[in-house]
This record gives structure tokens, C-alpha cells and sequence, in this order.
């Protein structure tokens, strides 16, 4: 059977139709999965109908690339661990960069034996292989700062910005000598620095901006698609990377927007890298030591308080805490207690890590609080539990003006009457910044795996009062 191109572009209409309500649904956890669902049946129609075009002259390699990709997805999705969810997100942009730089190249050739190459196309695979460099090198640094391959720090040197901007030009200049004459010492130069500048933008990105950069790299892999989607000529390829690129754009602005970041400073690789100079509140408030407590002086504030705010960080999701908690969450509420979870935009490793783990334990959606929502309510909080979250809660974000995340918004745990945080070791979070919390006269640590120390509130609730 072979569809029409009237009929083909039928298929590919209800496939967008579906695609846009599966970005409807992934805006709230509640409809999250039908959104997910939506998006795979989208999917699979878009691929059929691809599949019985008239474009499509033989099955053969077809077959062999699908079915090994489709193993290597199967096995992968089996044995991800949700910690290690983001840099996969991250692999899989650098993908789609390649594939656009790939698919460029080789429309050029092909092109180029038939003779028929004209400006306008090879604009087209200018645009293409130039976003899919940069999302493609850009992708694999976030890749390896989110795997420790290399240090989440920013890496800076002298005149990386004005590096960055001569590199641009270059490229952009090479980009419209390509255009215009074929040239191809301008394609493989032009691709070259294209693949430095992805590299350039992305290392002097700070590990507690990642989330972002993994939302504006998925900007990235829309854009480089939609200039796919022009060479190939393929209406639906065309429309789907409009929407991964202006849906990336768009969260990677709200995201910006909660951390008080400037949007331009992501796009050129400067965010959150200012480090300031002189003397830090965190190097002055380390010298006054930190208390720690139990889990027996944890329940003993909790199973009598009125209301609990639980802040969940990566360490929740390391030590896969998510369900020992809601066993807890269901002990204290049968004791009368109010229990809330509060979440930042950007805790975790990429945008709503948080979310998809709670849900993951079936937390009530109702009990889980965006930062403007819940901030307002630690005032008035008996207890405010920080399960593995550091920077979302650092007071150095509006205290300290030589810290590298001043300015950004935070969950004001630190405002509850007591403030308990599970930690293995004193070690700073993701950005390497001292949490002044730690060292507040209303704060206690309770050092120890959390899942095992939440595991031993819950037995500890189970056994009654004090």
C-alpha cells in the first residue's frame, strides 16, 4: 500500500494536531501521561505514513536501522536510572544535532552529482549543519559535565567571550560563502567551527545552570530538525522541530525568568559564571560549625507539627527516596499533620526531575507546590524536611553578592521553626557553593543515605509517640 502525497499529508496534519496536545498535556504532572501517550501515537503515524510514501525506494536499510535502533532504545529505557535521566536527554539531543549535520552533508553530495544545487538550498544546508554542530558538541559537554566526566565547574580563560563572538562571525560568514558559491572548503571550515563553538559556549556553563542548558540545547535539536525538514522538504519534520524549538525556547525563558538569569547570557555561553571577588558570607559562616541531629529528633518535631514542607533535591532521587517518602508522607497525615512537597524549577538535573519522581510514588499532584505557591507557607511551617536539595534553598542566593548563584530565587525553607536536612557528607551542591543554611540556629543535619534515614522515620512514626 502507498499513500498519496494528499493522503500522506493528511497523516502528517493529525500527527501535529497530536504532537501540540502532547505538549498540552506535559505542562501538568496530572496530565503528563496522557500527554506522553499522545506524543507516541503521534509518532507512530508520522512514521507510517513516511514509511508507505512514495518517497521511501527501499525497506532494506530502513529495516536494519530501525530494528537496531530500536533495541538500543528498548535496552537503554530498561536500564536508565531516573539520576541518570538528564544526561541521557542530553545524548539523545547531541543525536539530532549530528543527524541534521549528517543529512546536510549528504544532501550536498548527492546534490552536487546531479547537479542541482541552488542558493537557496544550500542556505538551507547551511542553517542545518551549523545549529546541528552546535547542538551536537554542545550536547556532548553537558553529556559529560552531568556524568562527571568532567568538572561541572565553569572552565573559563582570557577573551572567552570575545573567542566565542569571532567564532560566530567566521561561522556565519562562512555560512553565506557556502551559500553562495558551493564552495566546499567553506562546508567543511564552516562545520568545523561550528562543532568548536558549540564546545566553547557550553564550558563556562556552571553546573547549577545545567537545567537550563539542557532546555535551551533541546531548543537547539527542534531548530536543527525544522532545517532538516526544509532539505528533505517534509512538511510534518518542518512543523514537529518549530515545536521542540519554540517550546525549548519558551521553558528555557521561564526557567531564566525563576533563577533571575538573563536568557541572552545562555544563548552565549555566560550564564551564571560571574564569580564576584572578596570574602564570601559562606567562607565566614563555615567557621561556625553546623549541628547535627537524629531521626528520633526529627519525628519528635514532625509527628506533633501542623504542617511539614518537604523540599526534595538530586539526593532524593540518588538515593530513589521518592516512595519511602510518601510511606512517611501517609503516616504523618494520618496523625493530622499538613505535608507538602515543595519544588523549584530547576531542581534536579533538568526541568521537573522532581515532578516526575514524586509522581513516580503517586504523591496527590495537590500536595506538590511550585516556589510562589509554597514560599509564602515555610513562615508558618513546624518543620521543613530538605531531602538532597542544596543551591534551591541557599540563603547565599540573597545574602551573598560574590556568590555565582546571587540572584536567584529560592525556596525559603530557612523561614520554618526548624529546618532538618538529609545529607551523606557536608559537600556543597551541584554548583560547589556553601550553603549557608547549614549553619542557622534553626537548622540540624541528619547525615546518612536518605531513603535509609526516611525508611527509619517512618518505622519510628510506626512505633508510636514519645
Amino acid at each position: 500500500m502507498e499513500l498519496t502525497l494528499n493522503q500522506q499529508g493528511i497523516a502528517y496534519l493529525i500527527s501535529a494536531v497530536l504532537f501540540i496536545f502532547a505538549l498540552k498535556g506535559l505542562t501538568h504532572p496530572a496530565t503528563a501521561r496522557r500527554g506522553n501517550m499522545l506524543g507516541m501515537l503521534g509518532m507512530a503515524i508520522a512514521l507510517g505514513a513516511t514509511l508507505l510514501g512514495s518517497q521511501v525506494q527501499d525497506y532494506g536499510l530502513i529495516l536494519v536501522a530501525g530494528t537496531l535502533g530500536a533495541v538500543i532504545g528498548i535496552v537503554i529505557a530498561l536500564r536508565i536510572q531516573m539520576t541518570a535521566m538528564p544526561q541521557l536527554v542530553a545524548a539523545l539531543h547531541s543525536f539530532v544535532g549530528m543527524a541534521a549535520v549528517l543529512v546536510a552533508i549528504g544532501t550536498f553530495v548527492n546534490r552536487a552529482q546531479a547537479g542541482t544545487l541552488n542558493s537557496v538550498l544550500m542556505g538551507e544546508l547551511s542553517a542545518g549543519i551549523v545549529i546541528g554542530a552546535i547542538t551536537f558538541t554542545g550536547s556532548v559537554i553537558a553529556f559529560a559535565k552531568l556524568q562527571g566526566i568532567m568538572s561541572g565547574a565553569p572552565i573559563k580563560f582570557e577573551g572567552q567571550h570575545l573567542l566565542n563572538a569571532f567564532m560566530g562571525v567566521v561561522t556565519v560568514l562562512l555560512a553565506v560563502e557556502f551559500a553562495l558559491t558551493g564552495d566546499i572548503w567553506s562546508l567543511l571550515l564552516m562545520t568545523l567551527f561550528a562543532f568548536a563553538l558549540g564546545g566553547t559556549l557550553i564550558i563556562p556553563i556552571g553546573g547549577a545552570d545545567m537545567p537550563v542548558i539542557i532546555s535551551m540545547l533541546n531548543s537547539y535539536s527542534g531548530w536543527a530538525a525544522a532545517a532538516t525538514g526544509f532539505t528533505l522538504h517534509n512538511d510534518l519534520l518542518i512543523i514537529v522541530g518549530a515545536l521542540v524549538g519554540f517550546s525549548g525556547a519558551i521553558l528555557s525563558f521561564i526557567m531564566c525568568r525563576a533563577m533571575n538569569r538573563s536568557i541572552i547570557n545562555v544563548i552565549f555561553g555566560g550564564f551564571g559564571t560571574d564569580s564576584g571577588s572578596g570574602d564570601s558570607v559562606g567562607a565566614v559562616a563555615a567557621e561556625k560549625g553546623v549541628k547535627s541531629a537524629s531521626v528520633e529528633d526529627a519525628v519528635y518535631w514532625m509527628e506533633d507539627a501542623s504542617r511539614v514542607i518537604i523540599v526534595p533535591g538530586y539526593g532524593m532521587a540518588v538515593a530513589q527516596a521518592q516512595h519511602a517518602l510518601k510511606e512517611m508522607m501517609e503516616l504523618l497525615q494520618a496523625r493530622g499533620v499538613d505535608v507538602k512537597f515543595a519544588i523549584h524549577p530547576v531542581a534536579g538535573r533538568m526541568p521537573g526531575h522532581m515532578n516526575v519522581l514524586l509522581a513516580e510514588a503517586d504523591i496527590p499532584y495537590d500536595q506538590v507546590l511550585e516556589m510562589d505557591e509554597v514560599n509564602p507557607q515555610f513562615q508558618g511551617a513546624d518543620v521543613a524536611l530538605v531531602v538532597g536539595a542544596n543551591d534551591v534553598v541557599n540563603p547565599a542566593a540573597k545574602e551573598d553578592p560574590s556568590s555565582p548563584i546571587y540572584g536567584m530565587p529560592i525556596l525559603e525553607a530557612g523561614r520554618a521553626n526548624q529546618v532538618y536536612f538529609l545529607k551523606r557528607s557536608m559537600r556543597p551542591g551541584y554548583s560547589g557553593v556553601d550553603n549557608l543554611l547549614f549553619y542557622r540556629d534553626n537548622t540540624s543535619l541528619i547525615f546518612g543515605d536518605a531513603k535509609d534515614t526516611i525508611e527509619g522515620m517512618a518505622t519510628a512514626l510506626k512505633g508510636g509517640g514519645h
